[in-house]
């Protein structure tokens, strides 16, 4: 895999700030594409609109909290679609709930994390995610 393609589906401008840079420190090369609110990312998946030309993400990371559709909504809809649901999709959210937690397993997310407010400690949690999602985990090839 040369370029790894990352969809971060995130409202809050400071967390896509902290994500982005988040992945710059990182070694893999990789291409982040942002979307703010749910019914966006839908279309980003959908490549409709604006997302015409977008390039199908080999990993999802996915707020719950969100305007128009919530992370939640956006996760089935995901999983729900032959094309789209072998795309591991990362619950990354500022929410704790066992009830948020235990609802995103059952609509079968691959992984549920919740944000830390200190930038050292979300830079820790992105590099897990790249040390497991890239360097662990075997991704499937996605379609064009």
């Amino acid at each position: 895999m040369n370029v790894v393609q990352i969809l971060l589906v995130e409202d809050n401008e400071g967390d896509i700030l902290l994500t982005l840079e988040a992945f710059k420190e990182l070694k893999v090369n990789n291409s982040v594409a942002v979307v703010k609110d749910g019914a966006e990312a839908i279309e980003f998946l959908k490549k409709e609109g604006q997302y015409a030309g977008s390039v199908m993400p080999h990993l999802i990371l996915l707020d719950i909290n969100m305007p128009r559709l919530n992370g939640i909504e956006v996760l089935e809809f995901i999983k729900g679609d032959e094309r789209l649901k072998m795309i591991p999709v990362v619950m990354l959210t500022t929410s704790s709930s066992d009830t948020d937690i235990a609802e995103c397993y059952a609509k079968s997310a691959n992984c549920f994390v919740t944000k830390p407010l200190e930038f050292s400690k979300f830079l820790t949690v992105i590099q897990s995610i790249e040390a497991f999602w890239f360097n662990v985990a075997q991704l499937p090839k996605t379609a064009a």
